[in-house]
C-alpha cells in the first residue's frame, strides 16, 4: 500500500480531487489530505507538516493556486521548502490561475456536474480555449453558471459536482484545455506509476 499525501491550498481542492482520484489511482494507493487555510498558512505549517510525516511509503502531492503571484516564483519556493523539510521527491503543481480555471479548460465536466446543459458548446470560445490565461476563472465561472436561481458555483459544492467529471483521457478530443491541469494529471500518474 503507497500513501499518497496532498497538502492542499484549502477544501475546495480536497473536494474536486475525492472525485478525480479514483479513476487516477490504483486500489493499492489511498489519498490522504492536509488541508491549510490558505495560502499564508500553507507556507507557515506545511515545513512541520512534511517532516513530521512518518507514515512509511508515502509519496507527497503539493497543490496550490498561483493567483496573481510569478508561477515559477512560488513552485521553486514550495520546492525549496520540501527539499529542507526532507521530501526532495514531493510533486509540486500550480493551478494557474485558479483551480477553477481546471474547470474551465473542461466545461464538459461543469456541465455534467452541475447539471447545465450546453455549457460544454462554449468550449472553443476563445476565453475557454486557454483558461489559464484567465485572470479571474472563479468570477468567470460564477458568471457562466449563473441560472435565473442565481449563482450555481460555488468553491467546495461546485468542486465536489465537477471533480468526478474532470477527463484524464487525451484521446478523441477530450483533453483538458487547461495545461496546468493536464501537467498536474501527467505528474500525478508518473509519481505513482499509472
Amino acid at each position: 500500500m503507497t500513501n499518497l499525501v496532498f497538502f492542499l491550498e484549502g477544501p475546495s481542492e480536497r473536494a474536486m480531487l475525492k472525485g478525480l482520484l479514483p479513476r487516477l489511482l490504483s486500489d493499492d494507493t489511498i489519498p490522504r489530505y492536509v488541508v491549510f487555510e490558505g495560502k499564508s498558512d500553507m507556507k507557515k505549517q506545511l515545513p512541520k507538516k512534511l517532516r513530521g510525516w512518518r507514515t512509511p511509503d508515502s509519496r507527497f502531492v503539493v497543490l496550490r493556486d498561483k493567483d496573481r503571484a510569478d508561477c515559477v516564483r512560488v513552485k521553486n519556493e514550495l520546492v525549496e521548502i520540501c527539499q529542507k523539510a526532507g521530501k526532495p521527491n514531493a510533486l509540486v503543481r500550480i493551478a494557474c490561475h485558479e483551480l477553477e480555471s481546471w474547470y474551465l479548460g473542461d466545461l464538459k465536466a461543469v456541465e455534467l456536474g452541475m447539471g447545465l446543459p450546453g455549457l460544454a458548446d462554449r468550449q472553443l470560445r476563445s476565453n475557454y480555449r486557454d483558461p489559464d490565461r484567465l485572470a479571474n476563472p472563479a468570477q468567470e465561472l460564477e458568471r457562466v453558471t449563473r441560472t435565473k436561481d442565481g449563482n450555481r458555483y460555488q468553491k467546495v459544492s461546485g468542486s465536489r459536482a465537477i471533480g468526478p467529471h474532470l477527463s484524464v483521457d487525451a484521446s478523441g478530443g477530450q483533453e483538458n484545455r487547461s495545461r496546468s491541469f493536464r501537467v498536474f494529471v501527467s505528474g500525478l500518474r508518473k509519481l505513482v506509476g499509472c
